[in-house]
């Protein structure tokens, strides 16, 4: 006989398979105890990120360019290691919530092999491209000069940095967010002491910074062994090399579509950019002046996305279906509360903030009513931020990239178009383009969740982590 439907009764497992399935965990995991500590490394990876391009400026206009180019190249390229980062800690939560360890092991050692071969690649294609993503990206020459051997100084980096993003997404999986913050701790502190020991050294420049990044990792890997230790995962050195294809198989499953979705966004997002170019030289500085700020606001709903992520996993691996639902319901609520009222509190004091970039008083009002367009922007984020990664810990992850990316396309990229130039409504046409992208994205992923969909991939998890 085949499995019989149960349905959602309490929350306990939907199919009643001929094997029994292991035992869900005790007591579920709670989402404060992960989203707080989130929201700190979040901010402490902003501050550091915002630090490094204050001590670039004090360098000369050029290698701040340079630094904001480099920069750019490696966020581009980091994509390649999202075809695993975003899977490996969704599929570990997921086997720890059915209660296999074992299995919760396995992909964690082989998703350290995918991360060298994805962090090795965007390693080299930085070493090899170094002079030329500077000539692809349009930069002026003395910008160049720059931002080249800072790519070669980044680029061993990028592989130490997979390695990093990979532990600390296996260590969250393994609900020890105290202590994988910790680790984020000492390692943006130590980039920031070596940054601002060596950046100002003249020997060594911008390559100081790299210096500083590559040095801070090797510390963090370091300590994420220990930590690894700790909640009984041994890795060994042939793990860094190895791919076997059972495990990386769920990882893919899910990491694959949330590439292609980042990938599908960073080009609809360049197609606006575009359009803002053509508006000129200070609508491009106020664009990027309150898309620095909005970022800020963005970190409680990516927070709590986040933690919803690993939460769903944990539930879905053990079968409770229905506190999945109602753990989502909380996390959405609690990130459109804080992310709301931050981007509302920032454009009631946004004259302040933008005094920071400009004193241009036409730049600073421009500046203020994007910022409360900014208001719209948020809330509709926050619904793609908290709704997709819970749709991913469930093994929903081809709807969001097959919807959201024809939603991109034409109201993202398109919108842009229509609204800042075809109508001629400028830079406030183009932000409520994206008001209307994340809105749009956001009501389709919640019908999503509300219509149950996602069953049917929950399902299939659950089944997984029972062989």
């Amino acid at each position: 006989m085949g499995a019989r439907s149960l349905g959602l009764p309490g929350g306990q497992i939907l199919t009643r398979p001929q094997q029994p399935l292991p035992p869900p965990a005790s007591a579920p995991p709670r989402l404060w105890p992960i989203a707080w500590p989130l929201f700190t490394e979040l901010l402490l990876g902003l501050g550091v990120g915002l630090l490094g391009t204050v001590w670039a400026a004090r360098l000369g206009p050029a290698a701040a360019g340079a630094f904001s180019l480099g920069m750019q190249v490696v966020a581009l390229l980091f994509l390649l290691f999202r075809i695993v980062g975003a899977g490996v800690g969704v599929v570990v939560a997921q086997r720890l919530g059915a209660a296999r360890a074992d299995q919760a092991a396995e992909v964690a050692r082989a998703s350290m092999g995918a991360a060298t071969v994805l962090g090795g690649a965007a390693a080299v294609l930085a070493w090899v491209g170094a002079a030329h993503w500077p000539l692809w990206l349009n930069s002026p020459p003395e910008v160049a000069q720059h931002t080249t051997p800072l790519l070669q100084a980044l680029a061993p980096a990028l592989l130490l940095d997979a390695w990093v993003a990979c532990g600390v997404a296996v260590l969250r999986a393994h609900l020890a967010a105290r202590r994988t913050l910790g680790v984020v701790l000492l390692m943006l502190a130590l980039q920031l002491g070596l940054s601002l020991w060596w950046m100002p050294a003249e020997q060594f420049g911008l390559v100081g910074f790299a210096a500083a990044f590559a040095v801070s990792r090797i510390a963090a890997l370091l300590a994420l062994w220990g930590l690894w230790r700790g909640v009984g995962l041994h890795l060994r050195a042939s793990d860094l090399w190895r791919l076997p294809r059972e495990p990386l198989r769920d990882v893919l499953r899910i990491g694959a579509p949330a590439a292609a979705e980042n990938i599908a966004y960073r080009l609809a997002f360049l197609a606006s950019m575009a359009v803002v170019g053509q508006l000129g030289t200070g609508a491009m500085a106020v664009h990027g002046f309150v898309f620095q700020l909005g970022t800020l606001a963005m970190l409680g709903g990516m927070a709590a996305g986040l933690a919803a992520e690993v939460v769903v996993g944990h539930l879905v691996g053990a079968g409770r279906l229905r506190q999945a639902d109602h753990l989502l319901r909380r996390a959405l609520g609690l990130g459109l509360v804080f992310s709301t009222l931050l981007a509302a509190a920032m454009a009631a004091t946004g004259t302040w903030w933008l005094h920071w970039f400009t004193q241009d008083t036409a730049l600073i009002q421009l500046g203020l009513t994007l910022m409360w367009c900014h208001v719209l922007v948020e809330p509709g984020r926050t619904f793609n931020l908290v709704v997709i990664n819970a749709l991913r810990a469930t093994g929903d992850a081809r709807y969001p990239v097959m919807v959201g990316s024809g939603v991109m396309l034409i109201v993202l990229a398109g919108g842009s178009w229509l609204l800042g130039l075809g109508l001629g409504w400028g830079l406030v046409g183009v932000w409520l383009a994206y008001a209307a992208d994340e809105w749009l994205r956001g009501l389709l992923m919640w019908r999503r969740w509300r219509s149950l969909a996602w069953v049917k991939g929950a399902r299939g998890v659950r089944r997984r982590g029972a062989h």
